[in-house]
């Protein structure tokens, strides 16, 4: 309370100075939290892990990247900014006039609208898969299906970049969102069989990241931090 009065005190202060300046008000905004808040946010999962694959996407430069579900705003507007970038999302999308963003409104769990590429990313989205919460039909096995189905959109010596919240235990959190035991994810038959996960980054609880580290030594030391796995096809 008292660092609110003072603040206030301090907004009373320069609105006198600013007319004492002979300064006219046309409306008065009382924002008290800017005076001594951070020029921005640089912490979280989709800030670093946006931000991150879209870099590594820039290093490899494919011939054809495709993206599912990942937040239009943050990555697919990192990658838009230096080269083409196709999207896949059960969403609609308002028209966009950015000619790099080539937007498609679809499921991925009937991939044969699509056609093979060597580069997909899914950030932030498979947890999602069959929970109904963005009006998808709801399938127990939705995420095994969908990341069946990126696999086989992939392409051999494919990359995939995958990012999903991870924890001590696999969990349901209907209908928001699933939290996976880090080494779930590598257990699926599909990624098994045809993956080799090539790096593994973390943002921890408090939405530090931790470049290319060991994903054994993340167990049990997070109840809902983000596992970002770079995947490749052989």
């Amino acid at each position: 309370m008292v660092n609110r009065l003072q603040r206030y005190l301090k907004f009373r202060k320069q609105r006198n100075e600013w007319l004492a300046q002979g300064g006219t008000i046309s409306r008065n905004w009382i924002i008290l939290s800017d005076y001594d808040d951070f020029s921005g946010v640089a912490k979280g999962a989709y800030f670093h892990h946006d931000l991150l694959v879209a870099q590594f996407v820039f290093r490899d430069n494919p011939k054809r990247h495709i993206d599912i579900g990942s937040r239009i705003d943050g990555f697919v507007a990192h990658v838009a900014s230096f080269r083409e970038i196709e999207v896949l999302d059960v969403r609609p999308f308002a028209q966009c006039k950015h000619e790099n963003i080539l937007f498609e409104q679809g499921d991925i769990m009937e991939p044969s609208q699509l056609k093979p590429a060597d580069s997909i990313s899914c950030l932030n989205a498979l947890e999602h898969f069959g929970l109904g919460r963005y009006s998808d039909p709801i399938d127990v096995d939705g995420h095994e299906k969908g990341i069946n189905n990126l696999v086989q959109l992939l392409i051999d010596k494919g990359k995939l970049y995958l990012s999903v919240p991870v924890g001590i235990r696999d969990e349901v959190h209907f209908n928001a969102h699933r939290i996976f035991h880090p080494l779930s994810i590598l257990r699926f038959p599909s990624v098994e069989r045809y993956l080799n996960l090539s790096r593994f980054d973390f943002v921890d609880d408090q939405g530090d990241l931790h470049l290319d580290i060991d994903i054994h030594s993340v167990i049990g030391c997070t109840k809902f931090g983000f596992g970002i796995y770079s995947f490749v096809k052989s």
